[in-house]
């Protein structure tokens, strides 16, 4: 078993002009990658769909399409976690950028020459699905390595802003525009813009492999940090948080779509008044990225948590009480902004109190919680809705998610210091 390293940030990663000022010139050099990273992201995740529909009218086959992307998460997180901590962390952002960009260049060529199938693209969606767990994990725990501790609350945000922008505002309408001028052409957008985020990573310079001594298996480095994470008590106890309010936002949105579209559904919206009322929460969500230093500094790290999940509990189960889509509208938008400070604070909290030679393992254990519970919610709430009702999934969900308030008993400014101070 290693041993840890008395040391934050391996050589040749030292800060450069990262005062109090600013974050440094290499932390948006990795802002810029993440930023063309996110947007061919988006990009992809709805124009594999959209090709697939030229291949299959089977929903089950097109469906398949986005649970190959997907399923990744569920069988490579884990490992993704132990190699991220084992190798250079640029270095394998820029293997699974340029994995990413050859799938989608090689599938734009057999698409060019005829040569494509519906096979080719789960092929295609599951390997890029796999490069993203690589991705993103090493993203997450290179951070701490490029800018002080203290200003990773803003870098956090500043990189939720841009990579939510990109993902969910700019990229999917891309890629309707992309497809319609020609599926080799919708391939190529991401192959490019992933190709750049090599570029952009190449700049970013120094070596982020942490040092480790002795040595040990993969299967024993997967499990100190499953074990790091679970005998951490406030960890795990935002981990199991953050996955059942995701359980509680997914079964309530994949069923929200019966309840507020068509004439005969409770709020009555067309599809785009739908999209719009989506946009509302997505926006919210920028703008708190943008701000959530802020609200930190305002009401102090645990009542924002608080504060938080107060707001997942008011979206998910304000349909319940109100179907004018002006206060759903407004609801989802101020909720945006304050639950997204949940997301900069855990993730910058810890960012700054796992031992860097285990944080790619955390991050990725962190990840399979929270995303793992997605499936499920999804189910739950299509099954709670069969048997009781639409409006029945609102409530008990808003409920839930408002019983995990118990939580926060144990998520107090006194705990987060405490274990500021033991990381330190």
């Amino acid at each position: 078993m290693d041993e840890p390293v008395a040391t934050a940030r391996p050589a040749g990663s030292e800060q450069t002009g990262t005062g109090s000022g600013g974050l440094g010139g290499r932390y948006w050099r990795l802002w810029s990658a993440s930023a063309v990273s996110n947007l061919a992201d988006g990009i992809v995740k709805i124009a594999l769909p959209l090709t697939a529909v030229g291949y299959t009218t089977s929903p089950v086959l097109v469906a398949g399409v986005a649970a190959a992307f997907s399923l990744p998460w569920l069988l490579f997180a884990l490992p993704a976690g132990a190699l991220v901590d084992r190798l250079d962390r640029r270095q394998v952002m820029l293997a699974a950028n340029s994995l990413r960009a050859a799938l989608l260049g090689t599938l734009a060529l057999a698409v060019a020459l005829d040569a494509g199938s519906i096979w080719l693209l789960y092929l295609v969606a599951f390997g890029a699905g796999t490069a993203e767990t690589l991705y993103d994990t090493s993203a997450q725990s290179i951070l701490p390595q490029l800018v002080p501790r203290a200003a990773l609350p803003r870098a956090n945000g500043r990189l939720y802003a841009v990579e939510l922008a990109a993902n969910q505002f700019v990229g999917p309408p891309l890629a309707g525009f992309l497809v319609a001028g020609g599926v080799a052409y919708a391939m190529l957008g991401p192959a490019g813009l992933w190709a750049a985020a090599v570029v952009a990573l190449l700049l970013v310079g120094g070596r982020f492999r942490v040092a480790r001594q002795g040595t040990s298996t993969l299967r024993a480095d997967i499990a100190e940090g499953v074990r790091f994470l679970w005998r951490h008590r406030l960890l795990r106890t935002l981990a199991l948080m953050v996955g059942v309010s995701n359980l509680t936002t997914t079964a309530t949105f994949a069923v929200l779509v019966l309840y507020a579209v068509g004439p005969n559904s409770a709020i009555g919206l067309s599809e785009p008044g739908y999209g719009l009322l989506l946009t509302t929460l997505a926006a919210g969500i920028v703008l708190g990225s943008l701000v959530a230093a802020r609200i930190e500094r305002l009401l102090g790290r645990a009542r924002a948590l608080g504060v938080a999940m107060v707001a997942i509990a008011v979206v998910v189960g304000v349909p319940a009480v109100s179907t004018n889509p002006f206060v759903l509208g407004g609801v989802f938008f101020v909720g945006g902004i304050l639950l997204t400070s949940w997301s900069v604070i855990t993730v910058s909290l810890r960012q700054q109190i796992t031992p860097d030679r285990l944080l790619g393992r955390v991050n990725s254990g962190y990840r399979l919680l929270a995303w793992g519970s997605m499936p499920l919610g999804a189910l739950v709430g299509g099954g709670l809705a069969e048997v009781f009702g639409l409006q029945a999934v609102f409530v008990i969900m808003g409920v839930l998610a408002l019983i995990l308030l118990v939580g926060m008993f144990w998520v107090t400014d006194a705990a987060i210091e405490a274990a500021e101070r033991a990381a330190a």
